[in-house]
């Protein structure tokens, strides 16, 4: 009888053994990590002429030769030799208005530089304007040409490549809050940037000198502050950018700029 207990219970054993075995759950399999999401393709232009630019400016003097031209594929939104008109003194075709049609996406997202299309308006101002807003252009030896101005307490610095050309979208497009306008003006500029406030003592060095910190009360008139150098180019949200490339000359005082320029949905 005792045999037979002990063959039963190792009976038993080797059973339950088996069993377990068998239920075990196998380990799982070793899995490689998921692969990251393939990142989003870049945008690409497609090389069509979306916006065309023509523009004549005297930057020394009157000329009633200033003309702004441009055209695009949004409908009535063009002007061909838009002007300062002789009466008001306002542009003549409505570029002011028109212009914004490329300027902005339809959730009011800069596409390009503000301070570009302010430049463009200049050529549908008086020369007066250029005056008030210290606009002035120069062209260095390697062939760059740089032209800055301020308007209501803004500085703007727009810099071609050594062939004059400007590069879209991300070229040498900059600007700087130095100051501030309450109305019609005249602009109040900080002292760090002008020796008595005004825009015509305006020390561009200074505006585009980066160890001159931004963050200060221009006066103590207003509760303004001046900014740091930033870059004046197309919102990184908004729902498409112009890329390309505009020439721009400047000869005898006359600054040009003629192109045409793609729009390249995100």
């Amino acid at each position: 009888m005792k045999k037979m207990t002990w063959i039963s219970l190792v009976a038993i054993i080797a059973i339950v053994s088996f069993v377990a075995i068998g239920c075990a759950k196998p380990a799982p399999a070793a899995q490689a990590p998921a692969a990251a999401p393939a990142a989003p393709a870049a945008p690409v232009s497609d090389g069509s002429q979306d916006l065309k630019i023509s523009y004549r400016l005297n930057v020394a003097a009157p000329d009633a030769e200033n003309y702004f031209s441009f055209t695009g594929n949004i409908r009535y939104m063009a002007a061909e030799k838009d002007h300062a008109d002789e009466t008001t003194g306002a542009s003549a075709l409505g570029s002011t208005h028109l212009f914004n049609a490329y300027l902005y996406d339809v959730e009011g997202k800069a596409t390009l530089s503000s301070g570009l299309r302010g430049l463009f308006l200049f050529g549908t101002n008086p020369y007066a304007q250029l005056v008030t807003d210290n606009l002035n252009a120069s062209k260095a030896a390697d062939g760059t040409i740089t032209v800055q101005y301020a308007h209501r307490g803004t500085a703007y610095r727009i810099s071609t490549d050594k062939s004059g050309k400007l590069l879209f979208p991300n070229g040498a497009f900059e600007s700087r809050a130095i100051g501030y306008i309450v109305g019609a003006g005249p602009q109040v500029i900080s002292k760090d940037f002008s020796t008595d406030g005004t825009a015509a003592t305006i020390n561009w060095s200074k505006v585009w000198d980066s160890s001159v910190a931004g963050g200060k009360q221009v006066d103590e008139k207003s509760t303004a502050k001046t900014g740091n150098i930033v870059k004046n180019i197309a919102a990184a949200d908004a729902q498409y950018f112009f890329d390309g490339t505009l020439q721009a000359a400047l000869e005898n005082n006359v600054l040009t700029i003629n192109g045409a320029l793609t729009a390249v949905h995100r």
